[in-house]
């Protein structure tokens, strides 16, 4: 009921605040037999953690993983995985103009009225760094849904404030500080002056993120409360700053006839993916696409109106380093959700189902 623990098979618990000693999370479920060493995880976290560009926090932290639990003569045991990641890099005075007074748009307020008490050093347990344990219990997942299905997840981002990326191919992802699917060197030119002209501004920008999830077997999720679309979009929804998810066509599904949204079916296959991989709540074998919203960061520099605890009118800047657009580390934290998602759903379908035989051809795959 605290809202600290995600999935029910694969379940995951974080714990720490963005300023505190560590912050971490306790995976419970992961299957045994899994051989697992701190250097599966890591890669991930490199992807994610701060200061790998100036167009991100400078914050500089590791992100250095120990495995502490659950892993015995390099493969997993069955028990419970605890993940540690230490803070090295904490500023906290930073933090002390504003923690008497709200930040618009951040979760200072609600926090406040919620608990009757807040962690104002760098939004304690609200802060987007309480995403770097969720990404390093994703790589657990995928490395297990790879080794069992094939399954790989894939991201970029697709657009940045009003700049549109054009998809040319994930393989420019890793080449750029955007997590862009493009090699137009004129478009990232472009982008790093919009950044720096933001952080100039003291101001952010918000970003739309795509991911994709490629092998996936046919009949994950269930057809009424725990589809498997319904629970990628809470796991989005988790995410910070995020303001809206999209499955397959998403929005566009509104101007679209019915004789072209549905994916129609041949021997060889799926004609489209305008489900996004999902029908009925249950995965088809298609990739599964989902994009979302990333709002502007909340924490800027700009003198904007708020109130103190005792309601008077106070003007609050964020003097804190962070990210003037958020979206732009977002990429791993949106695949990390997307495994999370299909990790708990594979566990579920082996459990109920796992020895259903069909005679109908896996058309999916028929391609």
């Amino acid at each position: 009921m605290s809202g600290n623990s995600f999935g029910k098979l694969f379940s995951v618990s974080t714990f720490g605040e963005s300023h505190g000693v560590a912050i971490g999370c306790v995976i419970d479920g992961c299957p045994p037999g899994l051989p697992l060493s701190e250097a599966d995880i890591q890669p991930e976290l490199d992807r994610r953690k701060p200061g790998t560009s100036r167009h991100v926090t400078q914050r500089q932290e590791p992100d250095r993983v120990e495995i502490l639990s659950g892993v015995y003569q390099g493969v997993t045991t069955g028990t419970p995985i605890a993940l540690l990641i230490r803070n090295e890099d904490q500023r906290s005075k930073d933090y002390g103009n504003i923690a008497e007074s709200f930040r618009p748009g951040h979760a200072d307020y609600t926090y406040w009225h919620k608990y009757g008490v807040r962690d104002p050093r760098g939004g304690g347990r609200s802060s987007a760094r309480l995403t770097a344990p969720i990404v390093g219990a994703a790589a657990i997942a995928k490395k297990w849904l790879l080794q069992q299905y094939g399954t790989v997840f894939k991201g970029c981002m697709s657009q940045l404030g009003e700049i549109g990326i054009p998809f040319e191919s994930y393989e420019h992802v890793p080449n750029n500080p955007f997590f862009a699917a493009t090699a137009d060197a004129a478009l990232i030119a472009r982008m790093e002056s919009y950044m720096d002209d933001l952080r100039r501004d003291g101001d952010s920008i918000g970003a739309r993120i795509d991911v994709i999830a490629q092998n996936v077997p046919v009949g994950l999720g269930q057809p009424i409360y725990d589809k498997l679309d319904a629970d990628i979009a809470y796991a989005m929804m988790g995410i910070n700053a995020v303001k809206g998810v999209e499955i397959g066509a998403g929005f566009q599904s509104v101007s679209q006839r019915g004789s072209e949204h549905g994916d129609e079916l041949t021997p060889q296959g799926f004609v489209g993916n305008n489900a996004g991989g999902v029908l009925g709540g249950i995965s088809t074998g298609q990739d599964i696409t989902v994009s979302i919203a990333i709002k502007p960061t909340s924490s800027i520099r700009t003198p904007r109106r708020s109130i103190d605890k005792d309601g008077n009118p106070v003007m609050v800047e964020t003097f804190g380093r962070h990210d003037p657009c958020v979206g732009i580390r977002a990429t791993p934290i949106a695949e990390a959700m997307l495994a999370l998602v299909l990790m708990d759903h594979a566990l579920m379908h082996r459990a109920q189902c796992g020895d259903v035989q069909v005679a109908t051809p896996d058309i999916a795959r028929a391609k």
